[in-house]
C-alpha cells in the first residue's frame, strides 16, 4: 500500500516529511536515529543507518551431496552471505570434499572452522573494495584469449594448449560468481551501489554483458574438448575459413564490450548497430564453411561442425552484448517510484534465474539462522 506525505517547511527554509510509524517499527527507527538518504533520479531512498555488519546465514545439508551440494554453496555465496554454517547431523568425507571444491571456486570464500557436525566458511574479501568493472572487464581479456588460443590449439592439434584453455574456464566461472554477488548486492541496498560508483542500471548491465562472457568461456571450452579428440589434422581450406570466422567473432565481442564502456552515447549506438550487423555476416559465412564439412568423412565433419557452431554462438553472445550497449546509451525516463520497485522486482527475478542451475525444491526450507537480510535470503535460487 502506497503512503503519501506532505512536505512542510520548518525554521523557514527546511523541509521536513514524516516517515511512516509502522516501517519506523520493523525497522527499529526512533527519535535519535541515524537514517540514510540515497538519491535516485526523482527518487530518495531512505534506509536505517547501519555498521558494515558480517551477514551470517545457515544451511542445512543433510542429503545434499555432489553437483547440489556445490550449487548451495554457490547460492548462498552470490546471495551475499559473509559467513556461511554448513550443518548436518554427520558431515561425510564426500560432502567436506564438495565443500572444499565449492570453496575453491569462488573468490574470497574460505573455511574457518570444520567439526563432525558443521564447517563454517567466510568470505575474507570487502564487497565495497571489489569493482564489477574490473571483473567484467578481466573476463572480457580471458574469454577473447580463450578462443583465439583453443582455434590455435585446433590448427596443430596442440593438446597442451587445449587443456589449457579448459582449465582457464574456471577463472572465468570464478568472475562471474562475483559479478552476480555485486549485483545481487546492489538490487538489495542502495549503499552497495553507492560504494560502487555506479547506477543500478548500469550495475545490470554489466552483470548482462558478465553472462554473455562466460558463455563464450564455455564454448571455447567445448572447442577444447572436441580438440582433444582429433587424430588428423584440419584440412587447410577449412581450417583457413575456421580461422577468418574465429578472428571476425572476436572483434565483433570486441566492439561490442567497447560500445558498453564508453560513455559517448552517439559511440556506443554506432559501434553497437555495426557490430549487430556483423553477427548476420557470421551466421552467412558459418553456413558456407559447413558446406565444405560435406567432403569430409562424417566424423571428422561432426567434430568441425560443432566447432564452427560454438564459434559462430561466439560472435551472436557479442551481438546480446551489443543489445546491451544500445539500451545503456539509451535515455533513460524518469519513472515513477511504483515503476521503480517493478523494475526492481523484475530485475531480481532475472538474475536469480541467470545465475545458477536449478535445484531440488525440497531444499527450499533448508536455509537456517539468517541474519540482517534474512527475509532476501530466504529463498533458493533457481534458474
Amino acid at each position: 500500500m502506497v503512503e503519501t506525505r506532505k512536505v512542510q517547511v520548518t525554521g523557514g527554509s527546511t523541509f521536513t516529511v514524516s516517515i511512516p510509524k509502522s516501517w519506523a517499527n520493523e525497522n527499529n527507527v526512533a527519535a535519535g536515529s541515524v537514517v540514510e538518504f540515497y538519491p535516485e533520479g526523482d527518487s530518495l531512498l531512505l534506509a536505517p543507518a547501519t555498521e558494515n555488519e558480517r551477514t551470517k546465514g545457515g544451511l542445512d545439508i543433510t542429503g545434499l551431496s555432489g553437483e547440489e551440494l556445490k550449487r548451495a554453496v554457490m547460492a548462498m555465496y552470490v546471495s551475499g552471505f559473509d559467513i556461511i554454517s554448513l550443518e548436518s547431523n554427520r558431515i561425510s568425507t564426500a560432502q567436506r570434499r564438495t565443500i572444499r571444491e565449492a570453496t575453491q571456486s569462488l573468490v574470497g570464500l574460505e573455511v574457518l572452522e570444520e567439526t563432525r557436525d558443521c564447517i563454517v566458511v567466510q568470505d575474507l574479501l570487502d564487497s565495497s573494495e571489489l569493482s564489477i568493472h574490473n571483473a567484467v572487464t578481466r573476463m572480457r581479456l580471458i574469454s577473447l584469449s580463450m578462443l583465439s588460443d583453443v582455434v590455435d590449439a585446433l590448427s596443430t592439434l596442440d593438446k597442451n594448449m587445449a587443456r589449457d584453455v579448459i582449465q582457464r574456464d574456471d577463472d572465468v566461472d570464478r568472475l562471474w560468481m562475483v559479478v552476480s554477488r555485486i549485483f545481487r548486492a546492489t538490487l538489495r541496498t542502495p549503499k552497495a551501489a553507492k560504494e560502487l560508483g555506479l547506477e543500478r542500471e548500469t550495475c545490470f548491465d554489466y552483470q548482462s554483458a558478465a553472462r554473455q562472457l562466460e558463455r563464450i568461456a564455455d564454448h571455447a571450452t567445448k572447442i577444447g574438448h572436441l580438440t582433444l579428440n582429433f587424430e588428423q589434422s584440419v584440412p587447410t581450406d577449412v581450417f583457413n575459413s575456421l580461422s577468418d570466422i574465429q578472428q571476425d567473432s572476436e572483434e565483433i565481442i570486441d566492439d561490442a564490450m567497447n560500445a558498453l564502456f564508453t560513455a559517448d552515447s552517439q559511440e556506443a549506438t554506432d559501434l553497437a548497430n555495426e557490430t549487430r550487423e556483423a553477427v548476420h555476416e557470421i551466421d552467412q559465412r558459418a553456413r558456407e564453411v559447413d558446406n565444405l564439412l560435406r567432403d569430409l568423412d562424417p566424423a571428422r565433419a561432426q567434430l568441425l561442425g560443432l566447432i564452427v557452431d560454438s564459434i559462430s554462438r561466439s560472435a551472436d553472445y557479442g551481438g546480446n552484448i551489443a543489445e546491451t550497449a544500445l539500451q545503456k546509451a539509451t535515455p533513460t525516463p524518469w519513472l515513477s517510484c511504483a515503476w521503480k520497485r517493478y523494475l526492481l522486482i523484475s530485475l531480481c527475478a532475472r538474475v536469480i534465474s541467470m545465475t545458477l542451475c536449478p535445484a531440488s525444491n525440497h531444499h527450499t526450507r533448508q536455509f537456517i539462522r539468517t541474519g540482517p537480510c534474512s527475509n532476501d535470503m530466504s529463498r533458493r535460487k533457481t534458474m
